[in-house]
């Protein structure tokens, strides 16, 4: 059904794994967008005591890392009968998060293969590219760095049916990232529509303090 005009357009917070074809995307839309997402920055700065001359240089952007709690039921998707839930319960969506921090089982094996015949050297696996996704000005790459599951109800089966998932994922910036990519790409988005925020920051200004520097 469309949307009624009128109404504000929604948004869902995501997250997305992008492998090398769009078979090969894996995406978790929230079901209920978190209520309050926290966001931690550390300046990576170049002074240290002592270092007067080097006190306001920087070696690049922020370390930026973001936490969140995401809440999961199907009791909705019970209560008319749908088929999946019925036999899965919340396993399709939670198997989804969680392998995002697995490497590609086919690649896996195909490693093992080859190493066991002594042609590669086993080096790690390069995973997805993973996104989060909080809108139209943050589309961000990321990496988890810690995931946690509480499973708070079940069905008959065993199958979770009602879960809360506590994520913590680090942002990936231009330290992080090779110089070419689709990654770095979005980061350089980001960080240019966050300066562009920033300049439409009107509310506060120098006047607003009551003193006049003299600089």
């Amino acid at each position: 059904m469309p949307a009624l005009p009128g109404l504000p357009r929604l948004f869902k917070g995501a997250l997305i794994a992008v492998g090398p074809s769009d078979s090969s995307r894996n995406v978790v839309v929230f079901q209920y967008n978190p209520d309050t997402m926290t966001r931690r920055l550390e300046a990576r700065a170049v002074s240290q005591e002592g270092d007067r001359g080097e006190a306001f240089r920087l070696t690049g952007t922020a370390d930026e890392t973001i936490t969140l709690n995401a809440e999961l039921d199907v009791t909705d998707q019970l209560a008319v009968g749908d088929q999946l839930a019925l036999d899965l319960g919340l396993h399709p969506t939670l198997a989804a998060l969680e392998i995002m921090l697995y490497p590609s089982s086919a690649t896996v094996i195909q490693n093992d293969a080859l190493a066991s015949r002594g042609i590669i050297e086993v080096i790690p696996v390069e995973g997805p590219m993973l996104l989060f996704v909080w809108g139209e000005t943050r589309v961000l790459p990321v990496r988890i760095t810690s995931f946690s599951v509480t499973e708070e109800a079940y069905d008959g089966l065993l199958n979770p049916i009602r879960a809360k998932v506590d994520l913590s994922l680090k942002v990936l910036s231009y330290n992080d990232l090779p110089m070419t990519g689709d990654a770095r790409f979005l980061f350089q988005r980001y960080h240019v529509a966050k300066e562009k925020l920033a300049g439409d920051n009107r509310f506060n200004n120098q006047a607003g303090t009551g003193v006049t520097l003299a600089i």
